[in-house]
C-alpha cells in the first residue's frame, strides 16, 4: 500500500516540485518568488519590488503579499503599496535603475506593477516613460493588469491589450492558473530580452480561479536570445534622461553595450 504524502497550506509557495493547490492571486504571489529561486540557481542576486494600487480582481494581491511577509523578506520581496497607480508605476520605473547606483548590491531588481484597466489608462503616462528608459539584462519590469469584462465589481467592461499595445508593452494572457506561473516567468524574461516592460493580462475568472499547478525547478527555462549589431551584443542599458537628445537615442535603441552586468 503506498503512503501518502503530507501536505500542507503552505505548500502552494513552498513546495518547489511537485504539484500545489492555489489561487490566480496565489500563483501572482508565488511569481516572484520562483523567479527569485530561478536566479538565485543563474547565480545572480536580484530581489523584487512591488508597487501599484489595489482593484478587483487584483485587489487582494498587495494583502495576500503581506500576510506573507516571512516568505517575501526570505526571497528579497519589497511591496510598497502606493498612494495612486501612476506612484506606482513610477517607483517601478525606478527600481530598474537601482543596479546602476553606486553602492547597490544586487545584480538588478525585478519590477511588478499591479492594478486595474482603468488604473491603467491612468498610468499609462509613467509607464510610457519607462517603457522608453527600459530595463536592464539583469532586472525587468512586468504590469499586472487585472480585466473586469464582465463589470463583476467595475462600472465598464474592460480589456487592456489595446492601451499597452500602444505603450509598446508585449503582453501575454494566463488562462489558467498553471499559466500565470508558467507565462508570468516568460514575462520577465521577455522583458529583460527586449529591455521593455511586458505585460500580464489577468481577467477576473482566472484572478478569482482556484486549481493545481504543476511546478518544478526546470518546468520554465526560457532561452534568452543573442542580438548583434554591427557585428557587436547589443543589450539595453536604461537611460533615464528623458530630453533631446538622448530621448531620440532611447527612441532608436542605438545604445550598445557588452553581455557584462550593468554597472
Amino acid at each position: 500500500m503506498s503512503v501518502r504524502a503530507a501536505v500542507a497550506l503552505e505548500d502552494k509557495y513552498l513546495l518547489e516540485e511537485g504539484r500545489v493547490f492555489l489561487s490566480g492571486i496565489q500563483a501572482l504571489v508565488r511569481l516572484p518568488v520562483d523567479q527569485h529561486r530561478a536566479d538565485l540557481r543563474a547565480g545572480l542576486t536580484v530581489g523584487t519590488f512591488v508597487s501599484g494600487y489595489q482593484g478587483s480582481p487584483l485587489g487582494t494581491f498587495d494583502k495576500e503579499l503581506a500576510r506573507n511577509a516571512a516568505l517575501c523578506a526570505e526571497h528579497d520581496i519589497h511591496l510598497q503599496p502606493a498612494v495612486n497607480e501612476e506612484l506606482g508605476a513610477t517607483a517601478v520605473w525606478g527600481s530598474q535603475l537601482a543596479p546602476a547606483l553606486p553602492g547597490a548590491r544586487c545584480d538588478g531588481v525585478v519590477g511588478l506593477w499591479y492594478g486595474k484597466n482603468p488604473g491603467l489608462d491612468r498610468a499609462a503616462d509613467a509607464i510610457r516613460h519607462a517603457n522608453l528608459c527600459g530595463v536592464p539584462r539583469y532586472g525587468g519590469a512586468v504590469a499586472l493588469v487585472g480585466d473586469d469584462p464582465s463589470c463583476k465589481s467595475s462600472t465598464l467592461p474592460s480589456a487592456c491589450e489595446a492601451m499597452l499595445a500602444g505603450l509598446h508593452v508585449p503582453t501575454l494572457w494566463p488562462g489558467t492558473v498553471q499559466e500565470i506561473l508558467d507565462l508570468g516567468r516568460h514575462a520577465v524574461a521577455l522583458s529583460r530580452a527586449s529591455g521593455l516592460w511586458a505585460g500580464l493580462k489577468i481577467v477576473t475568472n482566472v484572478a478569482d480561479a482556484a486549481g493545481t499547478a504543476e511546478v518544478s525547478p526546470d518546468r520554465v527555462t526560457p532561452i534568452m536570445p543573442v542580438l548583434e549589431v554591427d557585428g557587436r551584443p547589443y543589450v539595453h542599458r536604461p537611460n533615464p534622461t528623458m530630453l533631446a537628445p538622448d530621448s531620440l537615442i532611447s527612441e532608436s535603441g542605438a545604445s550598445i553595450v557588452g553581455l557584462g552586468r550593468c554597472t
